[in-house]
């Protein structure tokens, strides 16, 4: 009838995903896709669930065991594959999906290339350094959170924090944590909660997501941020196989946001089980100190010093009365030890002058005996004789002298002078001279063998001199 309305068609949700998976696996069936890998999970069942993405798009995959058996390549986040496989709608989520058969390396991913790059980057300045990591405050009292304040990871954090110790006072600085401008809030955010001061730690994270939802806390402003932050700071960015460039610079990383919440306090009953475990310690600690000293104390009054005090007085007065004695006794024997010390020193020193006085002695007559053998006119005594120069040079050749000239001859026993009158030999000229006579002059005393206290000499045969032999008792040298 005109007017009327047409009877609406309802499909029920599970309707009408059937039929847009039947819709979609008719129209592309199985195809060739290439995109990069992202939030990739393998759980125990052995299958792999992952994102393929290009720079606008995304596509969940998923392969199972008995497909990844024959797939020769490592799966990880960033890289670029190409699979093959089978469009099709999974009907408990209502998401549309490639169920993987092939799967071939395409290349690395350019957001995980640009990761890498800058990695590089920041380690080189030392930013990632475990040396410039410091400790969590034990008991913090007052804990920043840098966080999205719709997400689950906020109410997680205060869940955990108000149920371990209530009575902490939480500052949240609410930011974006995905999308355009998110990391330049967050980077903001940290430095205003360092101006803002009081603080005792700070929490920066969100729940998970993909390398793309996760990727502004890869950005190198919220990384230098955390670097520069004077609060020590705790990355909390998604799950536990998440890893982001803030994880490396934090202080400390957690594999969640209430995994967080749980390093910035210990439980409250935790905390007050320890002090009274460590009081119930001290107590028994005391008790022990206590009944140690007591029995120490009981032990002293046995002692039959503190039970007769005076005893010790006596002991010592009866050692210095022994003393006394020994010392009287000592004093009294002194004057005989002295002269006895004295006669022995006396009777050894004695002893000693007489063998000095000997050895000096002997000393002197082999110095006397000595001098003897090097005393040159005891050469004289065995019939020798020295004659001199009237300037009391030895005469040691003929041509020394000239006629007239006086001689002294030194014998042993007196001198003879004599007067040249001729010499015999070589002469200053070379040429032999005619020989020459000595007129004897009156000598030194001793016994004259001419009686008239004159010596007629006689000219020598080799070097003009007169030689006696032993017999006539003088020898004249030239």
């Amino acid at each position: 009838m005109p007017g009327e309305q047409p009877a609406r068609q309802v499909w029920k949700v599970s309707e009408l995903t059937r039929r847009i998976k039947g819709t979609l696996e008719g129209a592309f069936g199985s195809v060739w896709v290439e995109g990069e890998i992202s939030n990739l999970r393998r759980p125990a069942s052995g299958h792999a669930y992952f994102t393929l993405k290009d720079a606008t798009s995304q596509l969940r995959a998923v392969m199972f065991r008995s497909a990844l058996a024959g797939v020769s390549l490592p799966l990880k986040d960033g890289l670029q594959v190409r699979g093959y496989g089978q469009i099709t709608v999974y009907e408990a989520a209502g998401d549309y999906q490639i169920v993987l058969r092939k799967l071939e390396a395409a290349g690395e991913g350019e957001l995980m290339l640009r990761l890498e790059a800058l990695k590089k980057k920041l380690a080189a300045e030392g930013l990632f350094a475990l040396e410039r990591k410091r400790p969590l405050p034990a008991l913090p009292q007052h804990v920043g959170v840098v966080t999205s304040p719709t997400g689950a990871a906020i109410r997680d954090i205060l869940q955990v924090l108000k149920r371990r110790f209530g009575n902490l006072h939480v500052v949240v600085a609410p930011v974006r944590v995905q999308g355009a401008g998110a990391a330049e809030e967050i980077a903001a955010a940290i430095d205003l909660l360092n101006e803002r001061g009081g603080l005792d730690v700070l929490i920066v994270g969100r729940g998970g997501g993909s390398l793309e939802d996760l990727w502004c806390f890869n950005e190198e402003i919220v990384v230098r941020a955390i670097v520069r932050s004077r609060i020590p700071v705790i990355s909390a960015v998604g799950h536990e196989i998440d890893w982001t460039l803030s994880d490396l610079a934090a202080d400390v990383r957690a594999p969640t946001p209430s995994a967080a919440a749980e390093m910035v306090v210990k439980s409250k009953a935790e905390l007050e089980r320890r002090v009274a475990d460590a009081a119930r310690r001290l107590g028994l600690g005391a008790q022990a100190a206590v009944l140690a000293w007591r029995n120490r104390l009981d032990r002293a009054a046995r002692t039959p010093i503190l039970r007769d005090p005076l005893q010790v007085v006596r002991q010592r007065q009866q050692t210095v009365d022994y003393l006394g004695v020994r010392l009287h006794n000592a004093l009294a024997g002194l004057p005989q030890l002295v002269r006895q010390r004295a006669e022995t020193s006396a009777h050894r020193m004695e002893l000693a002058m007489r063998l000095r006085l000997a050895e000096s002695s002997r000393a002197l007559q082999h110095a006397q005996a000595q001098l003897r053998l090097l005393n040159p006119k005891a050469v004289l005594t065995r019939g020798y004789s020295l004659t001199r120069l009237p300037d009391g040079r030895l005469l040691r050749a003929a041509s020394e002298v000239q006629p007239g000239m006086i001689l002294k001859t030194e014998l042993a026993a007196g001198a003879v002078l004599s007067t040249v009158t001729a010499t015999e030999g070589e002469t200053h000229d070379g040429k032999n001279s005619q020989n020459t006579k000595l007129r004897g002059r009156t000598g030194a005393p001793g016994k004259n063998r001419g009686g008239d206290g004159k010596r007629q000499t006689r000219s020598g045969e080799n070097g003009g001199g007169v030689r006696g032999g032993p017999e006539a008792g003088q020898t004249l040298l030239f």
